[in-house]
């Protein structure tokens, strides 16, 4: 018997342009899971929280203070009033229509 000799290629990385990251952390962010949202853009959970941790990171300018629990507690607090924010527009919006 001859033995086959397999040769692997090296598995190339796919590179993400910063859209396509804002772009995901906005989905992870609106779905309230990550899991869910790697899936429907293809990527993986862990890739999603790595995006997520650099995000913390260069809006907190250190990865001390993004691990910071007072500081998680105000960004998750901003996040929420923003999102609120977002919904009373959406319902000014609504609410200020002229019926016919």
């Amino acid at each position: 018997m001859a033995s086959t000799l397999h040769i692997h290629q090296p598995v190339k990385r796919r590179k993400y342009d910063e859209a396509f990251k804002t772009e995901a952390l906005r989905l992870a962010q609106e779905s309230r899971s990550a899991r869910s949202a790697a899936q429907q853009l293809g990527i993986s959970e862990t890739l999603l929280y790595r995006w997520r941790r650099a995000q913390a990171e260069a809006e907190a300018g250190s990865a001390a203070q993004a691990q910071d629990p007072e500081w998680r507690a105000l960004r998750a607090e901003n996040q929420r009033l923003v999102r609120e924010v977002a919904v009373l527009k959406k319902a000014l919006a609504i609410f200020s229509r002229e019926t016919p």
